[in-house]
C-alpha cells in the first residue's frame, strides 16, 4: 500500500510544485498538499490549476511586522497520514498543529536557514515559534548551511539536507543569444534592499566607466527600484534594462540573454534563481549569505562568492568576468555540470529516503 504523506505549505510556488509533482508520481506514496493561501502578494506568479492532490485551505492572513501570519480554519484531518511535512513556522496555523494536533504524529519541518536575532521582540517571537522543532521527527533543511544551523540549534532532532529541486530543462534547452559586442549581467528577483539590488547598482556604476560594453538586465517585481535608480548617473541608468516581472515559463529566454548571473542578497535562505542560472550555463556571482551559493557556487570553478555587503569585492568580481569572456564561458559550462542532478525526480528520491529512514 502507498504510504500516505501530507505537505502543509504556504503558497503554490512554481519551484515547490515541481517537487510535489515528482512526489505524486512515486508509487510508494499517496500524496496530499495543503496550501495556506492561493497566491502571495509579493510574488505574483500566474495562477495555475490545482492538481488532484492539491488544495487551498480556507482562511486569511494578517500582517505582523514584515511577516504575514496565516490563520486557516477548518483544518484538514491529518490523522490518517504517516508523515506530515510543515513548510511554515510563522503562522497561526502551523503553531497549533505542531503543539497540538501533530504532537503524537511523525511530523517533519522543511525549511530554509532561519535568521539569527541578537535580541529584542523578534528574537523572542522567533525562539517561541521554533521551539516545537525539538520534538519534530526530523528537519529537512534547504541547503547545507541550513542543515548546519538546525543541527546546532536542535541537536537531538535528526536533520538532513534536501535543497530545492525544480524543473530546469527549459533553461538547459533555451538557445543562447549572440551578443559579442556586450557583456550582460542578469539579476532576477524582487528589486529590494534585502536582495542587495542597491549593492549591485553601486558596483555596476563603479565598473561602467572602465567596461563600456557592460550591461545590466533586471527581471522581477519593481518594488524599490525607482528610488534606487535615482541615485545613479544618467549614463549608468541608460545601460540598465528593466524587463519587469516575468512568468516562470518566460524566464529561460531572459537567462539565455545573459553572460553572467549576480545575486548579491544580504540574506537569502536558498535562492532558486541560482539553480536556474546554473542550468542556463551562466557563471554566478553571489554574496556569501546566499544559501544556494554555498552549495552550488564554487570559487574559480563556476563563480565567485563575495563578502556580504562588500561593494568593492562585488565590483571586482563583475569586472573579472566582463573582461574575460573565455573564463565566463568556461565557468558557465561547469555550472551546467554541477546542477544536472538537481531534478525534481532526484529531489523526490531524497524525500522518499527520509521517509524510509524514519519508518513509523
Amino acid at each position: 500500500m502507498p504510504r500516505p504523506v501530507a505537505f502543509v505549505s504556504v503558497v503554490p510556488s512554481p519551484y515547490q510544485r515541481d517537487i510535489f509533482g515528482a512526489l505524486a508520481q512515486l508509487p510508494e506514496l499517496d500524496l496530499r498538499v495543503f496550501y495556506l493561501e492561493a497566491a502571495a502578494p509579493d510574488s505574483p506568479w500566474p495562477e495555475k490549476p490545482l492538481r488532484d492532490f492539491e488544495k487551498i485551505l480556507p482562511g486569511k492572513w494578517i500582517s505582523l511586522g514584515h511577516m504575514r501570519w496565516h490563520l486557516n480554519w477548518p483544518l484538514p484531518d491529518l490523522s490518517r497520514f504517516d508523515f506530515v511535512v510543515l513548510n511554515t513556522l510563522m503562522s497561526f496555523t502551523a503553531q497549533p498543529l505542531m503543539r497540538g494536533a501533530l504532537r503524537e504524529k511523525h511530523w517533519i519541518f522543511w525549511g530554509e536557514r532561519q535568521r539569527r536575532y541578537a535580541g529584542g521582540w523578534k528574537k523572542i517571537v522567533h525562539d517561541f515559534a521554533s521551539s516545537p522543532l525539538h520534538k519534530a521527527a526530523a528537519i529537512a533543511a534547504v541547503g547545507s548551511a541550513a542543515m548546519d544551523d538546525y543541527r546546532e540549534r536542535f541537536p537531538n532532532t535528526p536533520c538532513v539536507n534536501i535543497p530545492y529541486h525544480c524543473e530546469l530543462q527549459p533553461f538547459f534547452d533555451a538557445p543562447p543569444c549572440a551578443h559579442d559586442d556586450q557583456f550582460i549581467f542578469l539579476f532576477c528577483g524582487q528589486m529590494i534592499a534585502r536582495k542587495g539590488l542597491d549593492l549591485l547598482l553601486a558596483a555596476f556604476a563603479q565598473i561602467s566607466p572602465r567596461i563600456p560594453n557592460a550591461r545590466l538586465l533586471l527581471v522581477g517585481r519593481e518594488a524599490e527600484l525607482p528610488g534606487m535608480l535615482q541615485t545613479l548617473p544618467a549614463a549608468v541608468v541608460n545601460r540598465i534594462e528593466y524587463a519587469g516581472f516575468q512568468a516562470p515559463e518566460k524566464l529561460p529566454a531572459f537567462f539565455a540573454r545573459a553572460n553572467a548571473f549576480v545575486l548579491p542578497s544580504r540574506y537569502d535562505g536558498w535562492g532558486v534563481v541560482v539553480n536556474q542560472a546554473l542550468a542556463a550555463g551562466l557563471p554566478v556571482i553571489c554574496s556569501d549569505t546566499v544559501g544556494a551559493g554555498i552549495d552550488l557556487v564554487h570559487r574559480d570553478l563556476n563563480g565567485i562568492r563575495f563578502p556580504n555587503g562588500n561593494i568593492a569585492a562585488l565590483a571586482n568580481a563583475m569586472e573579472r568576468l566582463a573582461t574575460n569572456r573565455e573564463l565566463a564561458e568556461k565557468w558557465g559550462a561547469a555550472s551546467r555540470e554541477i546542477i544536472r542532478d538537481y531534478t525534481p525526480q532526484r529531489g523526490a528520491e531524497r524525500w522518499l529516503d527520509l521517509f524510509d529512514s524514519l519508518n513509523p
